[in-house]
C-alpha cells in the first residue's frame, strides 16, 4: 500500500490587532538580560519595580534572565525573586542576549513582552509610552530610539559614530526604515513574538536587528519612542567584536531576504483593524505596486525602443520582425523585474510559470503594437522610422495599462493584496 504524505496547511495570517482586556492578569513582562552584573542588578531591579508600581496601570512582572553568569549574579537574582512578588529569576547555562530573550519571551504568558538593559541607560519615563501602543492594539512592536527627533542623548563621539554608521548600513543594505536598531529598550506583542521568534536565528547582539528587519519586511507596524539616554561608561560591550558579528548578520539576513527563504507571509496582518476595511476589500499596496510597475515599465520601454531601433537601422530587419524580437527580449526582463520588485516574489518557485504567463501578456502587447504598425502601413505613403516609433509609443502605453492589470489579477494574484515587500 503506497504511503501518503500528509500536507500541512500553511499557518493562517495574524488576526487584526485589538486592545488587550483589563482582566487582572499580568499584562507586561519586562525582561532584564544579565551576565556578571552582581553589582548593578539589585539597584536596577528595585528602581524599575518602584517605577512600575507607581506609574503602570496594569499588572506586571520583571524577569531576570541570567546568561551563564560566573559571579554572584545568580544569587542576587534569587534573593530578588524571593523578596519581591513581581520578580522572577531565570537561569540559562549558555551566554547570549538574543538566546535569553528568545527563551523567556517564548515561555512567558504575558500579552506584552519587553526588555531593557541592566544599566538603565534609557529613562524609565519612556516605558509606558513604549508599551501603550501594543496594549491598545495600535502597533505590533515598539522601540526606543536615540536617533529620532525629541530624543536626548549623552554619550561619547565614538559610540555616536558607531551607532549612526550601523544604522546607515541597515538603511542601505537592508532597506530598513526604523531609526535605531541597537537601543536596549524594546517591546513586542506576544502573538507577534510567537510567529516571529522562530524566524530569528541570531542569539547575540544582532538579535534585535534581525527581529526588527523581519518584522518590517513582513509589514508589521513598529512604533518608535524618543528616549532620554545616558551612556554607561562601564559598559562591557566589545564594540569591534559586536560590529563584526552585526555585519555578518546583515549579510546573512540580506541573503535570506533576497532568496525568499523566509516565510514572512505567516506574519501578514489584515489591511486594517476597522471592520469596514474588510467589508470593502481594500487592496493593499496598490500605490507601491503601481509605482514599481511604472519604473520597471519605463526602463523596459527604453530598452525596447533602443533594441527596435538597433534591429531596424543596424540589422536591417523589417518593422514586424524587429518589433516581435524587441518585445520578446524585453518582456522576459520585464516579467522578472516586476516579479521581484513590484510584487515581491522571491525564490525560484513558479518562475517558469510566471514567465510563460508573461509571454501570454506579451502576445496581447504584440497584437496591439503589430496592429498599430499594420494600420500605419495601410494608411498609405512611406512612414519614416520616427512615425513608426510614435505609433509604437502610443500602442505601448495602452499595452502597459493592460499588462499591469493582467500581472496583478492573473500572473501574481496572491502577491497583489499586500504581500511583504
Amino acid at each position: 500500500m503506497p504511503q501518503t504524505t500528509r500536507r500541512t496547511a500553511p499557518p493562517s495570517p495574524l488576526p487584526a490587532r485589538g486592545p488587550l482586556p483589563r482582566d487582572g492578569t499580568v499584562v507586561l513582562d519586562v525582561v532584564i538580560p544579565v551576565h556578571n552584573e552582581e553589582e548593578d542588578l539589585e539597584a536596577c531591579v528595585r528602581r524599575l519595580h518602584a517605577h512600575l508600581a507607581d506609574t503602570f496601570p496594569y499588572r506586571f512582572r520583571i524577569t531576570i534572565a541570567d546568561n551563564a553568569s560566573t559571579d554572584r549574579t545568580p544569587e542576587v537574582a534569587a534573593l530578588l525573586d524571593d523578596a519581591i512578588e513581581e520578580v522572577t529569576a531565570v537561569r540559562l547555562e549558555r551566554k547570549g542576549r538574543g538566546r535569553a530573550l528568545h527563551t523567556v519571551w517564548t515561555l512567558s504568558e504575558a500579552p506584552v513582552l519587553a526588555y531593557m538593559d541592566v544599566d538603565l541607560s534609557t529613562g524609565l519615563n519612556a516605558l509606558l509610552p513604549l508599551v501603550a501602543p501594543l496594549i491598545s492594539g495600535h502597533s505590533d512592536l515598539a522601540i526606543g530610539s536615540r536617533l529620532t527627533g525629541g530624543s536626548r542623548v549623552v554619550r561619547g563621539p565614538k559610540r555616536e559614530f558607531v551607532s549612526r554608521a550601523y544604522n546607515l548600513i541597515l538603511r542601505t543594505g537592508l532597506a530598513a526604515r526604523f531609526s535605531d536598531a541597537q537601543c536596549g529598550f524594546k517591546a513586542i506583542r506576544k502573538d507577534v513574538a510567537e510567529r516571529l521568534l522562530p524566524l530569528v536565528e541570531d542569539t547575540g547582539w544582532f538579535f534585535d536587528t534581525e527581529l526588527l528587519v523581519l518584522a518590517e519586511r513582513a509589514g508589521l507596524r513598529i512604533h518608535e519612542v524618543p528616549v532620554d539616554w545616558v551612556d554607561d561608561p562601564d559598559s562591557s560591550v566589545h564594540l569591534v567584536r559586536t560590529a563584526t558579528d552585526d555585519l555578518r548578520g546583515v549579510w546573512r539576513v540580506g541573503r535570506a531576504l533576497a532568496t525568499g527563504r523566509l516565510p514572512l507571509d505567516r506574519l501578514a496582518r489584515p489591511f486594517g483593524d476597522d471592520p469596514r476595511d474588510h467589508a470593502l476589500d481594500v487592496p493593499r499596496g496598490l500605490a507601491r505596486q503601481l509605482l514599481g510597475f511604472l519604473v520597471v515599465g519605463a526602463l523596459s520601454t527604453l530598452a525596447y525602443l533602443g533594441l527596435y531601433w538597433l534591429l531596424r537601422t543596424g540589422a536591417g530587419a523589417g518593422p514586424q520582425p524587429a518589433n516581435a524580437a524587441a518585445l520578446l527580449v524585453t518582456t522576459v526582463g520585464n516579467t522578472a523585474a516586476n516579479r521581484r520588485l513590484t510584487f515581491g516574489v522571491r525564490g525560484r518557485g513558479r518562475v517558469l510559470r510566471h514567465q510563460a504567463q508573461g509571454l501570454v501578456v506579451l502576445g496581447i502587447g504584440l497584437a496591439l503594437t503589430s496592429g498599430s504598425l499594420a494600420a500605419l502601413d495601410l494608411a498609405g505613403g512611406s512612414p519614416g522610422h520616427g512615425a513608426e516609433l510614435s505609433v509604437l509609443v502610443a500602442a505601448n502605453l495602452a499595452a502597459t495599462a493592460l499588462r499591469f492589470l493582467l500581472l496583478r489579477a492573473w500572473v501574481f494574484p496572491h502577491h497583489s493584496q499586500g504581500n511583504p515587500r
